[in-house]
Formats: structure tokens, sequence, C-alpha cells
């Protein structure tokens, strides 16, 4: 039986102080549908990434490819989980901005749930794009020209965004659709 995304290639970009369920709930939902996901950080290949429920430290992820060794062309989408620390880390890393930049302007699929979206502002995908995110980055995303809304998932294209780990069902099932479209 094929799978719904059978020989789809998702990238997820991520480091410490990644909140855990918004990768382990996207992996898993996308892994049993056929997508081969693979975990890239700024961190070097087979190094950990540290997960967090909330403010605990919870699992660790070994990192499967650097950021400075992806490219965009080699998946069929991004997703940017949140966690607090997580994509502040990942705004000071010029590698991991230009890979998600780069997959904005290839026009790839891109999902990013919390405060994943934070990303996005550094990476200049947000302007005139309907966003939501994790309510504390509302003002942020309107400063850099998004539309913020308030609701469980919002598409504007080929971005998806969710507001957190309780929209994660809504979120998997936004992925799935727009990668079988």
């Amino acid at each position: 039986m094929t799978k719904a995304l059978q020989d789809k290639r998702i990238a997820v970009l991520m480091t410490d102080g990644v909140e855990q369920v918004e990768y382990t709930g996207p992996r898993e939902f996308l892994e049993q549908q056929g997508a081969k996901v693979t975990l890239i950080s700024p961190k070097a290949k087979g190094e950990q990434v540290q997960g967090f429920n909330h403010a605990d430290p919870a699992d660790k992820f070994t990192v499967e490819l650097t950021v400075r060794d992806a490219r965009p062309g080699d998946f069929d989408a991004l997703v940017l989980p949140g966690g607090v620390s997580n994509p502040d880390a990942l705004r000071l890393e010029k590698d991991a901005i230009k890979f998600i930049r780069d997959f904005g302007r290839e026009d790839k699929l891109i999902a990013a749930i919390c405060h994943g979206p934070w990303t996005l502002i550094d990476a200049e995908l947000v302007k005139g794009k309907q966003i939501t995110s994790w309510p504390s980055l509302q003002r942020d995303l309107q400063n850099a020209g998004a539309d913020w809304r308030e609701e469980q998932v919002v598409i504007d294209g080929k971005l998806i965004t969710s507001r957190k780990p309780d929209d994660i069902p809504a979120f998997n099932q936004a992925i799935q659709q727009a990668l079988t479209a």
C-alpha cells in the first residue's frame, strides 16, 4: 500500500531548546505517512540537540545533517519547530537563516509552529504574508510586515504556520495536504 507522502523528503531545522513535541509530533506523523525526515542543525552531524518540555530538559536528538551541508533542492518541505531558545539561537546562525531564505526563494513548502516563525523574520519571508505564531511573536511579525492572525493554522501560499502544541494535529494535516496537492 502506497503511503500519502511516499518519496517526500522533509527537513526539520532545529537546535538546543526545541519544544520536543513540536519536533516529535510532526516527525512521527510525516514518517507514518511515508516521508523521509532529516534533522538538520547548525550542530555537526552526530551531535545532540537538547529537547525541552516547556522549561524542563527532555530528550536529546541526533543531528542527521549539518545545515552548512544542507541544500533546499534535496527536500520537498522544511519544518521549523518552536521552543523559545531554539529559534532565538537559529536567528544568530547565518547558515540556518540562509537555508530558510533559500527555501523560500525556491518557493518550497515551509511549515513553522509556535516560536518557529521567528526565524522567518530574519530570512525576510514574512512581509505581506498571513501568518500565526505563539502570541508573544505577534508584534515582531507585524513589525516585519506580516498580517498576523489568531488561528489554529494559517496557510499563505507555500507557508504554513501554527500557534502551539495543541495545534499539532491540524498543523500535520495542513502539511500533508500541501504535499499531496
